[in-house]
């Protein structure tokens, strides 16, 4: 397990697909928001399930989210979009509701930021968000995360277009915490 301050990230186990598939992904308006593909129904345990135990590949780098203090099953962190080429990937974080406003945000970007640099060598890292998701931005930024530009009508979301905000870190701009 990768420990943070406040939380560990570690691969996700059969147990923890449900509450996640139940908490994350069955709710379609905030998934909608997560994630650039169209939400479809996926019956439980179905293999296409996003957080569907699966063997590791060098695209990507899914973690479920700890909280330390109780051990409890907090959320989603990954490395996706991983180009081993250029040394980049995307990061992403979803947490369950009940765990919003407990500053674990910030805590798991930090961790994923020392997989991806230290653990994986990359040299970049970014983060794409809707302009309207305040507790991301905040995320990003006291991650140590630099706006680079919005991305006009980039997603669609709800039955209309919406922008996005770039992020990006660079290795060399990382302070290890």
């Amino acid at each position: 397990m990768l420990r943070g301050e406040k939380v560990g990230l570690r691969a996700r186990h059969e147990t923890d697909v449900p509450i996640l598939q139940s908490e994350l992904y069955d709710d379609v308006a905030a998934r909608s928001r997560a994630d650039s593909r169209p939400w479809r129904p996926i019956s439980p345990g179905s293999a296409a399930s996003p957080y569907a135990v699966a063997d590791p590949t060098d695209d990507d780098a899914p973690f479920s989210v700890v909280e330390l203090a109780g051990g409890e099953l907090a959320g989603e962190a990954l490395l996706w979009g991983i180009d081993p080429h250029n040394r980049t990937a995307h990061l992403g974080i979803s947490l369950r509701p009940a765990f919003h406003g407990r500053g674990l945000g910030t805590d798991v970007v930090r961790v994923l930021c020392h997989h991806g640099f230290a653990v994986r060598g990359l040299h970049r890292l970014q983060i794409e968000t809707l302009t309207d998701n305040a507790a991301m931005i905040r995320i990003a930024a006291n991650a140590g995360f630099v706006r680079e530009g919005i991305l006009r009508d980039s997603s669609w979301v709800d039955g209309e277009f919406v922008d996005e905000v770039v992020f990006g870190l660079l290795v060399s701009e990382w302070h290890r915490t």
